[in-house]
């Protein structure tokens, strides 16, 4: 199994030095929150992109995707009423592939629970549809960068819109597409009300990617989660992609939580 970490751990770091200490900890992938760069890749120039690769090769460490893609790009909504809004969050999903596979990224997520929320008077239906609209430019960009969309269903608590795996697969297999998919995220699983092994069962073979961390908001180990479960669920579907550590509670530091979680992983994975 290989193992990531997502880069904004690393809070005040350099890229070039969160590259070197995830590698110097074991990791083989590194995923990147595009705000940690620019609040719009369009910002970011070609070069800008060509050093950052140059800097991975040299760390010896694969840039395996980003995520947290709409944080800070501003005017952007997955299912808003406005078709001008749509089209400028289309256009820039468009770009968010450029940029994904000019890192040498496979991977998007897209969680954005804030971009997504059901707006007042619309139905859950007229959301999905719009979203749907929203998606399909950069399905066919995806598919000819060699890149995977992964939509995140995510809890209640955080979004109304696309709250559990199955309705997630639901909406990617619409598009017919090897490149749209969805990601498995344990915090987001815990608030299904099925048991996380049993929803990779289920949820095989159309995840892409997957997340790892614990309820508490913390790494994999840092919590409650037993992830021996987990581990026999992924081998068993035989998923051979990452399990990308991504936290949001960042009081233990970077090396901390990047040392611990892979120790932790390493141990149940076996």
């Amino acid at each position: 199994m290989k193992f990531a970490i997502c880069n904004e751990i690393f809070q005040g770091w350099k890229l070039e030095d969160a590259m070197a200490f995830a590698t110097k900890a074991g990791y083989a992938g590194i995923e990147i929150a595009p705000f940690t760069l620019a609040n719009n890749v369009a910002d970011v120039p070609a070069s800008e992109r060509k050093r950052i690769c140059e800097a991975a090769a040299r760390a010896g460490i694969e840039i395996c995707g980003i995520h947290w893609v709409l944080v800070q790009a501003e005017g952007m909504y997955l299912n808003h009423t406005d078709p001008a809004l749509r089209k400028r969050t289309a256009a820039y999903f468009c770009d968010l592939v450029d940029f994904c596979a000019d890192l040498g990224g496979k991977v998007i997520v897209v969680g954005s629970p804030k971009q997504r929320n059901l707006l007042p008077g619309v139905t859950p239906q007229q959301a999905w549809d719009l979203a749907t609209e929203t998606f399909r430019d950069s399905v066919r960009r995806a598919e000819s960068r060699g890149v995977t969309i992964c939509l995140e269903p995510l809890a209640p608590a955080e979004t109304n819109f696309i709250n559990t795996a199955e309705e997630a697969i639901r909406f990617a297999q619409q598009f017919r597409s090897p490149n749209f998919k969805i990601i498995l995220d344990v915090k987001a699983m815990c608030a299904e009300s099925k048991p996380i092994p049993q929803i990779i069962r289920e949820s095989w073979p159309h995840f892409a990617h997957f997340h790892a961390n614990d309820k508490n908001l913390k790494g994999p180990g840092f919590g409650d989660v037993d992830f021996t479960p987990i581990t026999a669920a992924l081998k068993e579907v035989g998923y051979d992609g990452y399990v990308s550590v991504e936290v949001f509670k960042f009081e233990e530091g970077a090396e901390v939580i990047a040392t611990r979680s892979i120790e932790y992983l390493k141990r149940i994975f076996g």
